[in-house]
C-alpha cells in the first residue's frame, strides 16, 4: 500500500518529479564503476545469478556441433563414410541437428517478449528452468536421430527464454556505469558454459560406450540444481511494477537493490524510472511487437538486431565448431579437443580484458567497427592460406589464425552483440526489443547452420579452409553497416537515448549532440 506523501511526490505533473529524475541522472553519471559496485552489490549480484543461466545454453552451443568429430557420437548417429574411413554424420542430419536448439529458441524468444509481460521476469524464469529440467531428458535417452532432434529443439524453447530474460534483468536493475558490464556479462556466461562443454567433450573422450557423450548431456543437470533455489528470492525488476503502477512496491525493491548506508537516493531512482515511463508512455503507443516496427523504435529494433546478428555474420559458426574443421584438415583428435578447450579459455581470457581495459573506456561503435574488420580481414587470410593447403604448415597457422578471431571476436562482437541491444530499446519495449535481436540473430544462426555443413562436409563441398571466404565476406558487410547505422550509446542514460532517436539525430553525432542545450534552445539535428 503506497502512502500519501509517495502518492503526492510522484504524481503526474508534479514538479518534484521533474527535479528529482534530473538530480539523479546528474549522480549516477557522475558514479565511477567502483563507487556503483560499492552503492548496488545486491543488483550486481542478483543480475549476475539471473546471468549464469545462460551458461546452459552456452554449453549446448558447442556440444552439438563439437560432437561431430566425437567418435563415439559419431558411431551412434553417424554412418560409415568409405572415403575417409570414418563414422560421419551425414550432412543433412548435421543441419537439422545444428538447427534445432536455434529452431526451438527462436520460439522461445518470441514467446518470452509476452510472457514476461504477463507474468515478470522472475515467474517466467523459474518456470523456464523447471520445464528445462524434464526436457533434458530427452536428450539424455535418444536412441536415434530423431529422438536426439526432438530433444533439442523442445529443449531450445526455454533456453531461447532464459538467455533473453538475462541482459533485460540486468539493464533495468543496474545503474548506468554499470549497465554494460553486466548486460555484457551474458556473453561471458555463454563462454563459461563453452569451457564446461570442452572440458566435458575433453574429460569424455576416453570414455567407452554411450555415456562418452550421455554423460556430457547429464552435466546440464547440475547447474540447475545450483542456480533454482537461488532464484527463488530474486527481486523483480522495477521499471516493471512502475509501469503495472505500483509505485509503492518499486520502490521497496530499489531499497532492496542497494547496499545499506547507500539508499540515500532510491526517491531520486524511483522518480527518473517514472519520469522515463511516462516520456515513452507519450512516445509509444503501445507495447506490442509491431510497435518495435513503428516511428523511432524502428530505427533502435533495426540496431538491435543488427549488433546480435553481427555475432553470426562474423563468423561464429564456422570458428566455434573449429574441431570438425581442423578434423578435415587433419589435426589428431586428441589435440582437436584440447585446441577447443585452449579457444574457449582464450574466449574468457580475451572477454574478461574487454571488460577491464577497453569498454570502460573506448565507445560501443569504435570497438565494434574496429573488431569487426579485423575479423573480416583475418578470415580472408584463413582462406587464402587454403590455397596452399598441401603444406605441412598451413593448417598450424589456420588454428593459429582462428585463435586470433576468437580473441577479436569476444572483444567486439561477443560482449556488443549483447549489451547494445539491451541499452538501445525504450524501456517499455526493451524485452520485445531484445527479442526481436535475439530472434534475427538465430534466423541467421539457422542460415549458417544449413550452408556450413555443406561447406566443409567431405561428402559434400568439402571447402575446409576456403569457406572462411564467405565469412570473410559477410563480416565485411557487416563492418560497413556499423559505419554508416550504428551510433555511440556509450555514456548515454535510457532518458537521453530516448531523446536522441527522438530527435532523429545522426548516427556520427550521438557522442556530439548536447541534449539539455539543445533543449534550452530548441535545436534539431541537422
Amino acid at each position: 500500500m503506497e502512502s500519501s506523501s509517495q502518492r503526492t511526490l510522484f504524481s503526474p505533473g508534479h514538479g518534484n518529479l521533474e527535479i528529482h529524475a534530473r538530480c539523479k541522472s546528474v549522480i549516477v553519471k557522475q558514479l565511477t564503476a567502483l563507487q556503483a559496485l560499492r552503492a548496488y552489490k545486491p543488483a550486481v549480484l542478483w543480475s549476475v545469478m539471473v546471468c549464469m543461466c545462460a551458461v546452459m545454453e552456452g554449453y549446448d552451443t558447442i556440444l552439438i556441433p563439437n560432437f561431430y568429430a566425437f567418435p563415439a557420437f559419431a558411431a551412434k548417429y553417424g554412418t560409415y563414410d568409405e572415403k575417409t574411413g570414418t563414422n560421419q554424420l551425414t550432412a543433412p542430419w548435421q543441419v537439422a541437428l545444428g538447427n534445432a536448439a536455434g529452431i526451438g529458441a527462436f520460439f522461445g524468444i518470441m514467446a518470452n517478449g509476452i510472457l514476461v509481460s504477463w507474468f515478470g521476469h522472475k515467474k517466467v524464469l523459474l518456470a523456464s528452468l523447471l520445464v528445462l529440467t524434464f526436457l533434458n531428458t530427452i536428450t539424455f535417452v535418444a536412441q536415434n536421430t530423431l529422438v536426439l532432434f526432438l530433444g533439442e529443439l523442445l529443449c531450445g524453447l526455454p533456453w531461447g527464454i532464459i538467455a533473453t530474460i538475462a541482459p533485460a534483468y540486468s539493464s533495468e536493475v543496474l545503474p548506468l556505469p554499470l549497465r554494460t558490464y553486466l548486460t555484457s556479462y551474458t556473453n561471458i556466461c555463454f563462454i563459461i558454459g563453452q569451457i564446461f562443454a570442452a572440458g566435458s567433450l575433453d574429460g569424455f573422450l576416453s570414455v567407452k560406450g554411450s555415456w562418452s557423450y550421455r554423460g556430457a548431456f547429464a552435466l546440464q543437470w547440475v547447474w540447475i540444481v545450483f542456480i533454482f533455489p537461488v532464484l527463488l528470492f530474486m527481486p523483480e525488476s522495477p521499471w516493471r511494477l512502475v509501469r503495472l503502477g505500483k509505485i509503492g512496491e518499486a520502490e521497496d525493491i530499489l531499497a532492496r537493490l542497494q547496499s545499506k548506508g547507500h539508499r540515500d537516493n532510491i526517491k531520486e531512482t524511483l522518480a527518473m524510472i517514472i519520469r522515463t515511463n511516462t516520456d515513452e508512455e507519450q512516445l509509444l503507443k503501445g507495447i506490442h511487437y509491431r510497435d518495435c516496427f513503428r516511428g523511432t523504435e524502428r530505427r533502435r529494433t533495426e540496431i538491435a538486431c543488427m549488433a546480435a546478428a553481427g555475432q553470426m555474420l562474423a563468423g561464429l559458426i564456422f570458428a566455434y565448431s573449429a574441431t570438425y574443421f581442423y578434423q578435415q584438415i587433419h589435426l589428431s583428435t586428441s589435440n582437436i579437443y584440447r585446441l577447443n578447450l585452449g579457444g574457449s579459455l582464450l574466449s574468457l581470457f580475451s572477454a574478461l580484458v574487454s571488460w577491464i581495459f577497453i569498454t570502460p573506456y573506448v565507445g560501443r561503435r569504435k570497438i565494434y567497427l574496429s573488431g569487426m574488420s579485423a575479423i573480416s580481414v583475418i578470415l580472408f587470410l584463413i582462406g587464402f592460406l587454403g590455397i596452399n593447403g598441401s603444406n605441412k604448415v598451413v593448417p598450424i597457422l589456420q588454428a593459429t589464425l582462428i585463435f586470433l578471431w576468437i580473441s577479436i571476436f569476444q572483444i567486439s562482437a561477443g560482449q556488443l552483440g549483447w549489451a547494445i541491444p539491451a541499452e538501445v530499446g525504450s524501456t517499455r519495449l526493451r524485452q520485445k526489443t531484445i527479442c526481436l535481436a535475439r530472434g534475427f540473430f538465430h534466423i541467421i544462426n539457422l542460415l549458417g547452420k544449413i550452408v556450413e555443413p555443406y561447406f566443409m562436409n567431405p561428402t559434400q563441398l568439402n571447402l575446409k579452409g576456403f569457406t572462411a571466404f564467405f565469412w570473410g565476406g559477410t563480416s565485411l558487410l557487416t563492418a560497413i553497416w556499423i559505419y554508416f547505422r550504428l551510433p555511440e550509446t556509450k555514456d548515454r542514460s535510457f532518458e537521453e537515448l530516448n531523446n536522441l532517436f527522438a530527435r532523429n539525430v545522426p548516427t556520427r553525432k550521438f557522442t556530439s549532440f548536447n541534449i539539455e542545450s539543445s533543449q534550452d534552445s530548441g535545436e534539431k539535428p541537422e
